[in-house]
């Protein structure tokens, strides 16, 4: 076809210059065109030659000088694209003078002459005695002439052997003229191959032939030819000789390449280490001068691999069996770091995979370059399936490995072909060693190459995070030491890496920024990871490099995921500093650096979420601090104790007033972030495995993780994992739908007793839960029975929670013994843990503030003239749809609260059983709800403490709010001992929350006998089952409450100076914790802040030196309690108060059976005998009656001293007065009433009775002391001391021991013992009292009760005695009293301690 086609262009050429000649067309344009025409061939500037050549010839013969100068003109035109070797050798010496192509015609000619002779005249010396050079000249005219027509291999074979025998050649020289012949026309294979097949000789002697040819050409600066390459290449393909025959003729030796390849990694090693190390002047200069001694060494070229040269010629052919072969003589990626050879290498994948590529790898849109096959039919098949690339594909790439940065559209196709196959999923462990082994490492070769990258990721993201982290694993940590460029690149990456980090600032963010991302997208792990290290070392880079990273490449931020990851995991790192007692700072500074990475760029969260599981299935909690910050950023929920009243108050709201007024940093924009959270936890089913680990790890730390680590540690271990919790959990709760949450947790009783989760966890984690299935159920009451009335919407909302808690009541059943429910109702029970603050109360003043803030920012907005209109408008519109929000939230709120508070008034009546006494249903109260939750959270302790007064609203039977707040008050020690730091902070705030309550009733009259009186939870006198209300003298009046406060003061005050004194670390710390959040409550009386202020002093001296945060504490504690002393007031106003010296009546007697209106009772006290049966008997006989026992006395009961007069001289004043005031009642009613009504006659037959009981008593308790025997007299003595002690403790402001009461219960124990049974029966449901009861007690009372009021009569007469015989020994004997004081003081304190430990703390850690 091309000779058909070549006369006819040769001929438009010439009839195109002829026109230019005969002066038809202008010059420019057939210059033009010409030009564009060279285009068509490849020898089209020799075919216009000739053609000049020719119009040479014919214009020098014209007459005509205007055509000659035409056609020099046309000429000098073309020369731009028609070389001047083919004009030297086709036109006459005078045009090319003319043309300026040669000086001088005449000496050009004289230089052709010389030429020509001694090519053609001069002889080599040759044998010339057998062969005759003209045999030889006919060999090479015959093997050089044009074989495009009929000639063929057969015909030109014998007209050589006819030669040979003609004129006697030598074969062998005659076969080496065919290689020298062949290798000059190298473009005919298929003529030179079939001849030298069909002339072949022995393959061994053409392996010497083609040896002897090699060899000529290894000596220094010699270049071995590209066509003698390509012939040996080609008679490898051909089988025509062996590989092992010509190898050995090739040079180098293999253990030169060996030697070449070891010295190449060294020297790469060394340039690694000199960009690391600090170099000094000197030895800058020493590397200078051997860096030139070796670039002197290089200017001596060694001859040519020739082995590499024949390796790219056979790649060329396609011969991968032979290429293959000579490349595993060699070792690994020595033979493609050659730039030829790789690039051979990829044009045969090209052509292997064009079918399949053009298939399955193309993208919609692109337009790729069609590769036409080889013509040989021995080369390497082209794919057509995934399959077929298992045949040589997939070796090829592996010889090639990170070579294939050569070729970066390679590249792209092998990426494509894998997301192909992957829709396939087939072939999946071959690709995934193809990027580990040629693309990853090729990525690192190719500079700042992005697209490449975001390629790779369209490939990666389709791999689990397991895989891809994987590979990102292999490349970090041994790709850049398997070859010396990479480790080349790696110390230069390096060090580019640590020149950016060093001018990284907030200011110039943006250029580093792009420095970082070009330096990215080749290098990622090498790069991360010299970052991570310098923010672990620096964490005020945080903010900076997170600013930097908004210019990487999707592959890199999942890289920089990974590198996070390996970098927590790092086990040559530890977790804790070297005091035992913080968490290291480069975990803190790498958990921050999680929040804010993954909240501001699209980087999967599966691993980290997963590496976070594994360690706490491992029993490790240390990294909870990467989920808790990673939640905080992603989802803008905040956990900390150290909130302020406002948002404490705002968190009791809905959503929108949380995001607004709940949290110290308005974190916005956390939408598309907390979304990305949810997805990632609810892809990989980690939501509730991390919430039940958290869970079990909480209580395991101890134990798992205590060892012999520091307290403060644990503590801290501790809180970090309850912290993570709630806040894991509040995400959860108010970011999954409905179906989501209910679909994966699972009931309250497979929560504790499948998964062993604690119960104040489990009922945490199914809270929201109860509160969606309640709402959806109550929006389809509503939607089947179509009523608007609010009294139908409430009915149908109690209906609503029946049916959804009703389970959930029979559930409860199985976390505790059956002994429980005898005191707590489950109904009770469920509602206490289900409830929030949010279905208590409205919080109407945070509402209205977040409301306010947003009002105030719009007519900022309206009066700031600098921001745009547009976006004054957007905002004002913003503002506006969050006050709509808040407002709309607020009625929503308001609904439901009123919904929650009528179903609860419903259910109270049922909720606490009487089958108990009353101290035990608060103890398990307080054991099993109270307690538990208040220490959860800030939002639980406030609950809990609105909880209580909300039941004491409700006016719930069977509830004494009196002995819950005073078992509150009363057993702080062991509670606060036993708290973390952040428990503290929550038990303070409870604390806080109950004493706001009691300050409010005990600072106004009115308010107290509002709220307190007439309420069952302030009666005194506890009656029987059913009994709704009481008599006036039943409650507790208004000064007795200030009196019972005022205990609980002077309680709270000798806890926390205990906890002071004990020089313990958590005792101290915790203490002042706690005064801390109390002090808007307490202290309110001068003398308990004295004593408070002053031990506090002693703690900031002490601890100055020793421990610096105990001392920050007090600190900070005493200065904020002098400026409350200004609201303190004298305790004689805080209560009534009298004067010590009228103390004679003991405790035992004003808190006897006929005292009414005081804070304890008979049968307050006859509950504390029946709630001690069994177990404690033996805790009961040795000291019921201590008032410091707060498991043994009644709420009510007052038995202890205010901290300055004795709480019995008061109570006997007010018995006095109280006497004297009914008197007058009286005496007014005789006056008013002229005649007697039978409530005057009752009134004063009690009134005589009581007179005739106190005679009586006095006269007993004389004949008693006249008649007792001799050994009773002794028995007498030791309580006589007693008395005298107690009197004098009385008089020191300290708390009097009923000694006499605990020595009558000594005497009658055996009694007690035999009568237990019946005793207990008899209390436990006791009758209203009457007058005839009041008359007749002593004749139906058991003998120890007989005996207890013997006792209190003979008392009350020794203690006269007693007073005398002090006041006349008083300076005799104060030494004594002293030391008697001390005695019982230590002896009091220890068995108290030891009561309340047993009796309330062991049982509620046992249960």
């Amino acid at each position: 076809m091309a000779t058909l086609i070549l006369p006819d262009i040769q001929a438009a050429l010439y009839e195109l210059c002829w026109q230019v000649v005969q002066g038809n067309l202008k010059l420019d344009l057939v210059a033009s065109v010409l030009g564009d025409m060279m285009e068509l061939r490849d020898d089209m500037p020799s075919i216009l030659a000739d053609v000049f050549s020719i119009l040479d010839l014919e214009t020098g013969a014209l007459e005509e000088k205007n055509k000659r100068d035409h056609y020099t003109q046309l000429v000098g035109a073309c020369l731009f694209f028609v070389p001047e070797a083919i004009l030297k050798e086709r036109l006459d010496p005078e045009t090319l003078e003319s043309l300026g192509l040669i000086k001088q015609a005449h000496q050009f000619n004289q230089k052709i002459v010389k030429i020509k002779t001694k090519l053609f005249y001069k002889q080599q010396k040759f044998n010339l005695l057998r062969e005759e050079n003209e045999g030889y000249a006919k060999l090479i005219t015959e093997l050089g002439q044009d074989l495009s027509g009929n000639i063929t291999s057969h015909v030109v074979l014998e007209s050589i052997k006819s030669l040979i025998g003609c004129f006697n050649l030598d074969p062998n020289r005659v076969l080496d003229i065919i290689l020298e012949v062949y290798e000059s026309r190298s473009d005919q294979d298929e003529f030179f191959l079939s001849l030298i097949k069909s002339y072949m000789c022995e393959p061994l002697t053409l392996c010497h032939i083609l040896g002897f040819k090699f060899k000529f050409y290894q000596e220094p600066n010699e270049e071995t030819p590209k066509s003698l390459y390509h012939i040996a290449a080609a008679l490898l393909h051909h089988n025509l000789i062996e590989l092992e025959d010509l190898y050995v003729h090739l040079m180098p030796l293999d253990t030169t390449i060996i030697e070449e390849h070891k010295r190449d990694i060294s020297e790469a090693k060394q340039i690694a280490r000199k960009l690391v190390m600090v170099v000094l002047p000197s030895e800058k200069n020493e590397d200078k001068e051997k860096e030139k001694e070796k670039e002197e060494e290089k200017n001596e070229r060694p001859p040519d691999n020739q082995k590499l040269g024949l390796l790219e010629a056979l790649l060329r052919i396609g011969d991968w069996h032979h290429a293959q072969s000579i490349m595993d003589q060699m070792p690994s990626f020595y033979a493609t770091s050659h730039k030829a050879i790789a690039l051979a290498l990829c044009q045969l994948v090209h052509l292997t995979v064009e079918p399949l590529y053009r298939r399955a790898g193309v993208p919609k849109g692109a337009r790729g370059c069609v590769m036409h096959p080889l013509r040989n039919k021995r080369a390497p098949r082209p794919a057509e399936n995934f399959e077929d690339l298992r045949r040589d594909t997939f070796s090829m790439l592996c010889y090639l490995g990170p070579h294939l940065s050569h070729d970066p559209i390679l590249f792209a196709k092998i990426v494509r072909l894998g997301k192909g196959f992957m829709k396939e999923d087939t072939l999946l462990s071959c690709f995934l060693s193809i990027a580990d082994q040629v693309l990853l490492p090729s990525l690192s070769l190719m500079e700042c190459n992005a697209c490449m990258s975001e390629e790779l990721w369209g490939l990666f993201k389709l791999f689990p995070y397991q895989h891809r982290y994987r590979l990102y694993g292999q490349w970090k940590n041994e790709t850049y030491s398997s070859h010396p460029l990479l480790v080349k690149v790696k110390a230069q990456t390096v060090e580019r890496a640590k020149y950016i980090m060093k001018r990284l600032t907030k200011e110039n963010v943006k250029q580093s920024g792009r420095q970082i991302g070009k330096l990215s997208h080749s290098n990622p792990t090498i790069l991360f990871d010299y970052m991570l290290s310098q923010i672990q070392w620096y964490d005020n880079l945080i903010v900076p490099v997170v600013d930097s990273l908004k210019y990487l490449t999707s592959l890199n931020y999942d890289v920089l995921a990974y590198c996070i990851i390996e970098a927590l995991a790092n086990p040559e790192k530890e977790k804790m500093k070297h005091d035992d007692t913080t968490i290291s700072s480069w975990l803190q500074s790498l958990a921050s650096l999680c929040g804010a990475v993954f909240r501001k760029y699209p980087i999967e969260l599966a691993g980290l979420l997963q590496y976070v599981t594994n360690q706490l299935k491992a029993g490790k909690s240390f990294d909870l601090l990467i989920l808790k910050e990673v939640v905080q950023k992603m989802a803008g929920i905040e956990i900390t104790d150290e909130m302020t009243s406002e948002q404490l108050e705002a968190m009791t709201g809905g959503e929108q007033l949380k995001a607004e007024g709940g949290y110290f940093g308005q974190i916005r924009n956390t939408k598309k972030s907390s979304q990305r959270l949810k997805d990632a936890l609810l892809d990989h089913e980690l939501a509730l495995p991390l919430c039940l680990l958290m869970a079990q790890q909480r209580n395991g730390v101890v134990f798992l993780e205590g060892g012999e680590k520091h307290l403060k540690l644990v503590g801290h271990l501790y809180d970090q994992c309850h912290d993570t919790l709630v806040q894991f959990g509040g995400f959860l709760a108010s970011n999954l739908s409905t179906e989501d949450y209910i679909k994966r947790v699972p009931s309250i009783d497979i929560l504790c007793n499948q998964f062993h989760t604690p119960h104040d966890a489990a009922f945490f984690l199914s809270r929201p839960m109860y509160a969606h299935q309640i709402l959806s159920k109550y929006d389809e009451l509503k939607k089947a029975e179509k009523g608007n009335r609010q009294q139908q919407k409430v009915h149908k909302y109690v209906a609503a929670c029946e049916q959804v808690m009703t389970p959930v009541h029979e559930a409860v059943v199985s976390l505790h013994p059956a002994r429980v429910w005898d005191d707590l109702r489950p109904q009770f029970y469920a509602t206490f843990w289900s409830l929030t603050m949010y279905d208590l109360a409205v919080p109407h003043s945070a509402y209205e503030r977040e409301v306010n803030k947003l009002k105030v920012q719009i007519k900022a907005i309206e009066e700031n003239p600098e921001i745009p209109l547009n976006k004054k408008k957007k905002e004002k519109e913003r503002c506006t749809a969050l006050q709509e929000k808040l407002q709309e939230e607020e009625k929503k709120q308001l609904e439901h609260v009123q919904r929650v508070l009528h179903r609860l008034k419903l259910e109270k009546d049922n909720w606490l059983l009487a089958k108990s006494t009353k101290n035990e249903t608060i103890t398990k109260f307080l054991q099993l709800c109270l307690f538990p939750r208040c220490i959860f959270s800030s939002i639980d302790a406030v609950y809990c403490a609105r909880f209580v007064e909300l039941v004491h609203q409700q006016k719930t039977p069977n509830f004494c709010t009196l002995l819950c707040y005073d078992r509150v008050f009363s057993a702080i020690i062991y509670t606060v001992a036993s708290c973390t730091e952040n428990e503290s902070h929550r038990y303070g705030r409870f604390l806080c929350c109950m004493l706001e309550t009691v300050t409010r009733w005990h600072s106004d009259r009115a308010t107290y006998e509002k709220e307190c009186v007439n309420y069952p939870g302030f009666l005194t006198i506890f009656r029987a089952t059913g009994f709704d209300g009481g008599n006036k003298a039943d409650q507790l009046d208004y000064e007795n409450f200030r009196h019972v406060v005022h205990k609980w003061h002077y309680m709270l005050t000798k806890a926390s100076v205990h906890c002071l004194e004990t020089g313990d670390y958590t005792h101290i710390r915790n203490i002042l914790i706690v005064l801390t959040k109390i002090l808007p409550c307490y202290p309110k009386v001068l003398n308990l802040g004295q004593a408070l202020e002053c031990r506090v002093h002693k703690i900031c001296l002490e601890e100055k030196d020793k421990r610096p945060d105990l001392y920050a504490l007090a600190m900070g504690y005493s200065g904020r309690l002098k400026s409350q002393k200004v609201h303190m007031v004298p305790e004689n106003e805080f209560h009534h108060k009298e004067q010590p010296a009228r103390s004679a009546t003991p405790a035992s007697q004003q808190n006897g059976p006929g005292s009414t209106g005081k804070p304890a009772t008979s049968t307050s006290k006859t509950e504390e005998g029946t709630s001690e049966d069994g177990d404690r008997g033996k805790d009961k006989s040795q000291g019921t009656a201590k008032p410091v026992n707060k498991a043994n006395s009644a709420a009510a009961k007052v038995t202890t001293s205010n901290g300055n007069g004795a709480l019995n001289s008061t109570k006997a004043v007010k018995e006095r007065d109280d006497k004297e005031k009914s008197g007058k009642e009286k005496k007014e009613k005789k006056e008013k009433t002229p005649g007697s009504t039978p409530e005057t006659k009752a009134e004063n037959r009690r009134e005589k009775q009581r007179d005739e009981r106190a005679g009586k008593e006095e006269r007993v308790a004389r004949e008693g002391k006249e008649k007792t025997p001799k050994a009773d007299r002794e028995k007498v003595k030791p309580e006589e001391k007693s008395n005298k002690d107690d009197k004098a403790k009385a008089g020191n402001g300290e708390p009097v021991e009923p000694s006499r009461e605990r020595d009558a219960i000594k005497e009658s124990k055996s009694k007690e013992k035999g009568d237990r049974s019946a005793v207990a029966g008899s209390l436990k449901s006791p009758v209203p009292r009457s007058e005839s009861a009041e008359s007749e007690r002593d004749k139906g009372a058991p003998d120890y009760v007989k005996l207890f009021r013997i006792s209190l009569a003979r008392s009350k007469s020794r203690e006269r005695e007693t007073e005398k015989k002090d006041s006349e020994n008083t300076q005799g004997r104060s030494k004594e009293k002293k030391e008697e004081k001390d005695r019982k003081d230590r002896k009091r304190v220890s068995i108290a301690s030891t009561l309340v430990k047993k009796s309330f703390w062991k049982s509620w850690c046992s249960d």
